[in-house]
């Protein structure tokens, strides 16, 4: 079983914000598993499970903001005896240019706060994840106001052709392995 995790935030304010790109990939993943995001609420999160092919799933997005995230994941991992190998996390990143992404097999959380409160709550950095850039805010403009902002038109198209590379980037994670998902994704340079 494979635990797919996207960070963001509950609350309709929060909807389609840079900081709830996780939120929104995992919402679009659901078309994969041919079945409505009809997420039922459960482990501090709203899950959903479902069958990739061969391959069992549960999608999930943790309801605790985002800070707290790692309570969510490590109940769903806990209750469901998934190893760590096996859960995906996918999260905003401000050090990757706007269109973006990059597959890791694991590491430090960079400075986001969600990915940080996981591995305080799993207690390794050893699981695998998947960065989306979202650029860094206009120099005028303080980071978590540009993190809880919504993009631009122009920014949107950029987002939503990295969010179905994301796709592309969790089945091959799925059923090629993590090493191939690097080597594919991330050599691929935005607009590719």
């Amino acid at each position: 079983m494979k635990l797919i995790v996207g960070l963001g935030n509950p609350s309709e304010k929060y909807e389609r914000t840079r900081h709830n790109v996780g939120f929104d990939i995992v919402d679009l993943f659901c078309h994969e598993l041919g079945v409505k995001p009809n997420f039922r609420r459960d482990y501090h999160s709203r899950i959903l499970e479902g069958q990739l092919e061969s391959q069992s799933v549960i999608l999930a997005k943790p309801q605790t903001y985002m800070n707290s995230s790692g309570r969510a994941v490590r109940a769903i991992a806990f209750n469901y005896d998934i190893p760590l190998e096996d859960i995906i996390v996918i999260y905003d990143d401000l050090n990757l240019e706007l269109g973006l992404i990059r597959v890791r097999r694991g590491g430090s959380a960079g400075g986001h706060k969600g990915v940080k409160s996981i591995i305080e709550s799993l207690g390794s950095e050893a699981f695998p994840r998947i960065r989306i850039g979202i650029g860094q805010p206009p120099q005028d403009m303080e980071i978590i106001d540009f993190v809880l902002s919504r993009f631009s038109s122009e920014e949107r198209d950029e987002i939503e052709k990295v969010e179905q590379t994301a796709i592309e980037a969790i089945k091959v994670m799925i059923f090629e392995g993590i090493d191939n998902a690097m080597n594919k994704f991330n050599v691929r340079q935005k607009g590719n």
